[in-house]
């Protein structure tokens, strides 16, 4: 397929800003994947489409607080730093990326808190904006990781705008049910600790949320206890290379980056176990998706796994894991769409975007839900 057949318009009033009051209470819509038929919904009736011994498989991924600052030396420039993984433990090397990246040379050096306890040496340029940086310091490596997340801060995407726009802080204070003098500020950043995560969140990691598992709260989890639906858990972690610009129409020349998965023994047990019992099996979130099938076999079980993968899911494309698909409403031209419309068919899905257009769903990590079912 081509790039420009994943295109839409979307106006920047359906990206949305804030969670709503409580995880379930966003909308979904419903898509029948056979039929094209669509339903609008709440994700608190997700349950209602679900039997007993089906299996739904969340994301554990953690949201680690990856943006930092630091000054440059001689310069005193303003420098942010965004963490994308540790490379070496010992050695205190990460690969992140720098902005304004123009000023920042191998040989830099950048002091990352007030009393200079921490310096950051550039050691490598492996992008444009990429670096390799070495953190010096008299703490040990787990002491440095445990300071430097204790002096970052959560990264939201760049489409999530703070300070607020006046009409969205309006409706933000409406949501919330926040008095007119309070100050937002410190609400809003407790709100995005505790909400820019999924509930399940243990393995730290990710520089981004897996969004669609941030729906369920544990209200909606005890609902899918009580009904029977089993659940799972699987490690993706969400990295900057799940956002990377597509760069070519010809999408057969586009080259995914690698993102690390974990696929432990008690998720193989839960999955083969639906498959072989002909049980629905629901995806919550793309990334998951993608980890599913790259440890599927041709019969569609899967295996314990810990490594990378940079599988690039597109139209047309059979499905071998889930049968059903929790997910977002994602950007235009994104690899999300790709992978959303390579699972529930490009003309249905592509319609139900339409639709959801027109009903005022809402768009990106805070934004609604899309249910696809058979």
């Amino acid at each position: 397929m081509k790039l420009s057949e994943f295109k839409f318009k979307l106006p920047e009033s359906q990206i949305a800003q804030y969670p709503p009051l409580h995880r379930e209470d966003a909308k979904m819509l419903v898509l029948h994947r056979t039929t094209g038929k669509i339903e609008h919904k709440k994700v608190s009736e997700v349950v209602d489409y679900f039997d007993e011994h089906d299996l739904m498989v969340f994301n554990d991924t953690k949201v680690f607080p990856a943006r930092l600052f630091g000054i440059k030396e001689k310069t005193n420039a303003e420098i942010e730093i965004f963490l994308l993984r540790e490379l070496n433990h010992e050695d205190s090397c990460w690969d992140a990326l720098v902005e304004p990246a123009r000023k920042i040379r191998i040989g830099n050096k950048l002091y990352i808190d007030d009393d200079n306890t921490i310096i950051g040496e550039i050691v490598d340029n492996t992008t444009s904006r990429g670096r390799t940086i070495r953190f010096e310091s008299d703490y040990t490596p787990e002491k440095l990781v445990a300071r430097l997340y204790a002096l970052g801060s959560t990264p939201l995407p760049s489409y999530i705008h703070r300070p607020m726009k006046a009409e969205v802080a309006r409706n933000f204070r409406k949501e919330f049910l926040i008095e007119d003098d309070t100050e937002l500020d410190p609400i809003i950043r407790e709100m995005d600790e505790e909400r820019y995560q999924s509930i399940f969140a243990t393995e730290v990691g990710a520089v981004a949320a897996p969004a669609s598992s941030m729906h369920v709260s544990r209200n909606l989890l005890k609902r899918i206890e009580i009904r029977g639906i089993n659940y799972t858990t699987l490690t993706s972690h969400v990295g900057l290379g799940n956002f990377k610009i597509v760069d070519v129409e010809d999408l057969n020349k586009h080259k995914v980056d690698s993102e690390q998965i974990i696929i432990k023994p008690a998720c193989v047990e839960m999955v083969n176990k639906a498959k072989l019992g002909k049980k629905r099996i629901c995806a919550v979130g793309t990334e998951v998706m993608r980890a599913l099938e790259s440890v599927a076999g041709t019969t569609g079980l899967i295996k314990e796994y810990e490594g990378w993968t940079n599988r690039f899911i597109y139209p047309p494309y059979d499905t071998l894991v889930p049968t059903s698909l929790l997910v977002n409403f994602y950007f235009p031209l994104s690899l999300q769409l790709m992978m959303v419309t390579a699972f529930g068919g490009y003309e249905y899905v592509m319609a139900a975007y339409k639709e959801a257009l027109k009903k005022n769903y809402r768009f990106g990590d805070y934004g609604d839900a899309m249910l696809i079912v058979d």
